[in-house]
């Protein structure tokens, strides 16, 4: 019964900030709809109503898996205390010139959609390698190389999407992309009602292949344990023997191979092409999901869930006369409130754990020492 009320104990204080953090940004959400003349229990109403609809629920669970790949190679970097901000410059370069692979060969279909993701993950896991070689034998912080790194790769992409290198124009329109990926290197959606022409991404099979293997390689593993040994005393990492160059290097590379993935279930279950009007951003995105998902493979699948939940359902604020962007005020609240509330938590158990100790040693005195052995 004692371990039981321990673990429901520590279960419950890793929800606690999470929560806090909702619950504290739903409040503010709700002073600022009151202060603009509408009315908090409606419009979220409207929102969760409107979530419901088959279409909205497609477009919020194909937005989560997008958020997830994005959230797990942050966090991956997080559990090495390693800030991988360049995600967004990652699977942006990943998903251009894994494209504009797929988009130039024919194969057959297990082949052709291999191909292409392995060249994605191999693009991302070089280019975050190259901020992890940086910081192994130069000093370099990788949140500093890792924004320039964002910066080289706006750069390099608008040079090689031209007609005159990977683009080509696209018919009736105005906007270039690479050659569009054939049949056999798409992967099908699985519909959510039958006959709807909105599909969820083939790809949320992957994502939770992804989940599974980085809560395996993580919390079951040599690697993973040395891993959170490194993130969270380096020093003791390195007496006990670990290799801190080696796992930076490591991490940051896999990090950046989920990152190649982020941009995968748009360009293989919707566009085909890499364009113009590609999405951008969402490396930051996964940021603050990581943050508030807590670098858990559970926890980021339900942030990224409550992400694409308050992206989607806010297009049915407009239609009711209120400002769409009061969502962007949740979760910008969301992420501030994370931040405070996992401090709170953890100042929280670190006196509960004092506490603890103090009493076991109360315990244990009377039996262990005779009266008047303190003096």
């Amino acid at each position: 019964m004692k371990l039981n009320m321990d673990t429901v104990r520590r279960v419950g204080l890793s929800l606690a900030a999470p929560l806090l953090a909702i619950v504290l940004s739903l409040i503010i959400t709700s002073v600022v709809l009151s202060i603009s003349g509408n009315d908090p229990f409606s419009t979220f109403q409207k929102m969760i109503e409107y979530a419901q609809e088959p279409r909205t629920t497609a477009l919020i669970i194909n937005s989560a898996v997008t958020y997830y790949f994005a959230a797990l190679a942050v966090s991956f970097g997080f559990r090495m205390n390693l800030f991988n901000i360049g995600v967004d410059g990652q699977y942006r370069l990943a998903a251009l010139l894994a494209a504009a692979v797929g988009g130039a060969v024919e194969l057959p279909a297990v082949l052709h959609v291999g191909l292409i993701l392995v060249v994605a993950m191999l693009v991302g896991g070089l280019w975050a390698a190259v901020a992890g070689l940086l910081k192994v034998y130069r000093g370099i912080s990788e949140v500093i190389s890792t924004i320039m790194l964002n910066s080289i790769t706006t750069a390099l992409i608008a040079y090689l999407l031209t007609t005159d290198k990977l683009a080509v124009q696209a018919e009736g329109s105005n906007n270039i992309g690479t050659k569009e990926i054939a049949p056999s290197g798409r992967v099908g959606g699985l519909p959510l009602v039958p006959d709807s022409q909105l599909k969820i991404y083939g790809l949320i099979v992957l994502a939770a292949i992804v989940g599974f293997l980085y809560w395996f390689v993580i919390e079951r593993s040599r690697f993973g344990f040395d891993l959170r040994a490194t993130g969270r005393n380096e020093e003791a990492a390195v007496a006990s023997g670990v290799n801190v160059k080696r796992m930076v290097l490591i991490s940051m590379a896999i990090s950046g191979g989920i990152a190649g993935l982020v941009g995968m279930p748009q360009l293989l279950g919707s566009s085909y092409t890499y364009s113009l009007d590609f999405p951008t951003g969402l490396g930051f995105t996964g940021i603050a999901i990581a943050l508030l998902g807590r670098n858990t493979a559970l926890g980021v699948a339900i942030g990224s869930l409550l992400w694409g939940f308050l992206d989607n359902s806010s297009q049915i604020l407009d239609l009711e006369g209120v400002p769409k962007e009061i969502v962007m005020i949740t979760q910008g609240v969301i992420v501030l409130s994370v931040v405070i509330a996992y401090e709170l938590v953890r100042r929280y158990r670190l006196v509960a754990q004092q506490r603890e100790v103090g009493r076991r040693l109360s315990e244990a005195r009377p039996e262990n020492e005779p009266q008047g052995a303190q003096a």
